[in-house]
């Protein structure tokens, strides 16, 4: 799903239990931020998704109604979980949702080393992916959202 109105605020990465629960990587600030939104996705289009605890800082449990056990929620592996973006809080003049920096580019040292294609987190923090298959740290980095560049350590 590459829409703009949809914003990735989470990916299921492992069933949890016998029950058809699963573990989903948070992408949002707040895990418990998933009590409230309305998530969409390409596997839960008219059922119903259920937060159901925080496992830790940023992996939460989860259910989709109709999923009842382990071999299901195992297929929902890799799945990823989206809301719309008017659905989300509006943002202070100094903030910005990541989704908002694809495309800008990315400048280390003065001399410009990519364009933003995405960003990872593999629990050391965020990581930026340039568009030429480099990736960089995001900790630290300088985002001028008038001029769209991102300057890195």
């Amino acid at each position: 799903m590459k829409d703009s109105t949809k914003i990735l605020v989470g990916k299921i990465v492992a069933p949890q239990g016998i029950r058809g629960e699963f573990r989903v990587q948070s992408f949002a600030e707040k895990p418990n931020d998933f009590k409230s939104f309305q998530i969409v996705c390409d596997k839960c289009e008219s059922k119903e998704f259920h937060f159901v605890r925080t496992l830790k800082q940023n992996v939460i449990i989860a259910k989709i109604d109709g999923i009842n056990d382990r071999t299901t929620a195992e297929s929902l592996r890799g799945t990823e979980l989206f809301v719309l973006r008017d659905d989300l809080p509006k943002l202070k003049s100094d903030e910005y949702y990541q989704s908002d920096l694809i495309g800008f580019d990315v400048v280390r040292d003065g001399v410009k080393i990519g364009a933003v294609d995405g960003f990872q987190n593999f629990g050391a923090g965020d990581i930026i992916e340039l568009d030429n298959g480099k990736m960089v740290s995001f900790i630290g980095a300088d985002v001028n959202i008038d001029e769209k560049i991102i300057t890195v350590l």
